[in-house]
Order: C-alpha cells, then structure tokens, then sequence
C-alpha cells in the first residue's frame, strides 16, 4: 500500500460531517445593497457573470472599524463518494461565516477572474493577474466603504482556494502586503503538483518567502502532517498553527458545527486578528 493509499483508508475510517447537526446556517445571498446580517452578490458594471460576494455582520454599524475575512473558494465540478460537492463559485464558500459566526467581521468572497471572457472562473485560476487585481480594487472598495480595517484582513480559503492563500497571496509584495494572516484548509501551495503552472515545490517556496514570520492556520481532513513535513524541511518562516479536522470529508462546511477544531480554530483567530 502507498503512503497516499494508507491515508485515504485511514481518513475513510472517520465519521462524515453529515452525523453531526450544524448550530450554524450561511445566510441565503439576497438582492440590493449590503446590509447588517445580509449576504449579497455584488455584480461588475457590464459584465453580471464576474462578481463577488459580501456579508455584513449582524452587529455592523456605519463608521465603526471591522477586521476583514477575505475567502476563496475551491475547485467547481468536484463531487466525492462522500456526497461532498464544490461548484467553485464564491457563494459556496463556508470559512468566514463558521469562524466569525456572523458577527464582528466583514466577509468577502472573491472570485477567479477569466478577464476574456469576464466572467468567474470556477476552475484554477483564470488569469493570476486579473484575480489579484480585482481582489484589491473591492478590498479597497470595502474597506471604505463599509468600514473594513485593511490592517486586519485575513486571508482564507478551502481546497484550491488554500492553495491560493499562497499562490494568488504570496504572489508579489504589494498583494501579499495586504495580509496580517492565513487560514488554508485542506491543501497547501507545494505540497504536490497540480495542473497549472508553477506548482512545484520551488516555485510556491519563492511565494512563501512573503509570509515573513506571519501567522497561518493550517488544517486538512485527517491530517495535516504532510504539510507541516514540507514547511519544517524548507525552513519556511511563518508561525504555523497545524490542526487536522477529524472527519472525512472535503468539505469547508465543518465551520458550521460545533467541533473542537473550530473552536481552536475561532481562538486562534481571535489572537492573530486582535
């Protein structure tokens, strides 16, 4: 049995997400302006098919400052044997709403931008480029307008979207100056190759060299070992928080129970965000 083979049986041996009620339910995406306790698709002037995702607290309040949780998504057109799906569009994602539980932090999903076409890209990355652009200009438009702190901005994601904490947000210093931290679950940028360019091991160590000692939660369904054994050999210098998610599915909707990995995971960012 390979190594890989040996973790898929031993991670199948745990429960399912789905034995366990969630205590949390993402808001449904409504129509018109932001507002308190809403969660609203924000379209692009021209073209309706790029846009992105905001939600306000439920205790938000104009000219008050808030800490940000920016969230990409993971990969579309994935399904496992587990019924665990992704349609890789930003209203799919779970991060920011489990971890802040609605209340004191802005959350925004950002899209993948295929600037060709103009519209979301819900597998890989479109163009890098255009993503990162289009992620600073609503991050700026955010944090000024809804009272966003752009010295508080976390940088989250799920599956491709924690391979993008690094690859889109380690990918010049302007873009990664933006972040004070990291929570990626489930994967992580050179842990393995994957079908795009510069997903070798050296590749994503240039990126990573951004982190400059910030911190980053990592966690992954059933371990996070192969992780922290890639960062510990390259000598990687983030303050690195490792937690396995002991369940087995791939799937970002284990921040909407009351686990003690979400808990670890609320008090951590509680620290890191002040």
């Amino acid at each position: 049995m390979t190594r890989r083979s040996f973790v898929l049986a031993a991670q199948a041996s745990l429960p399912d997400l789905r034995e366990l009620a969630p205590d949390l339910v993402v808001p449904p995406l409504v129509a018109g302006e932001p507002a308190a306790g809403c969660r609203v698709r924000v379209l692009t002037p021209g073209a309706p098919e790029l846009y992105h995702v905001i939600y306000l607290p439920t205790d938000w309040q104009p000219r008050r400052r808030y800490p940000v949780i920016v969230e990409y998504a993971g990969n579309g057109n994935y399904r496992n044997a587990y019924g665990d799906v992704s349609l890789g569009v930003p209203e799919g994602s779970n991060l920011g709403y489990g971890l802040s539980g609605g209340q004191g932090y802005l959350w925004l999903c950002l899209p993948y931008v295929d600037p060709v076409a103009r519209r979301n890209q819900t597998i890989w990355w479109g163009d890098a480029e255009a993503t990162n652009e289009y992620g600073q200009d609503v991050l700026r438009q955010v944090c000024q307008r809804y009272g966003g702190d752009p010295q508080r901005v976390l940088l989250s994601g799920f599956s491709r979207g924690a391979i993008a904490c690094s690859y889109l947000g380690l990918r010049d210093d302007p873009t990664a100056d933006q972040w004070r931290a990291f929570f990626a679950y489930s994967h992580f940028d050179g842990v393995r190759r994957w079908p795009h360019p510069d997903s070798d091991p050296e590749s994503a160590l240039r990126r990573l060299r951004r982190l400059r000692g910030r911190p980053v939660f990592v966690c992954h369904e059933g371990s996070a070992e192969a992780t922290r054994a890639f960062l510990t050999a390259a000598r990687v210098e983030g303050r690195f928080t490792y937690e396995p998610i002991l369940l087995r599915n791939h799937n970002d909707a284990w921040v909407l129970r009351d686990l003690p990995e979400r808990r670890r995971a609320r008090a951590w960012l509680r620290e890191v965000m002040g």
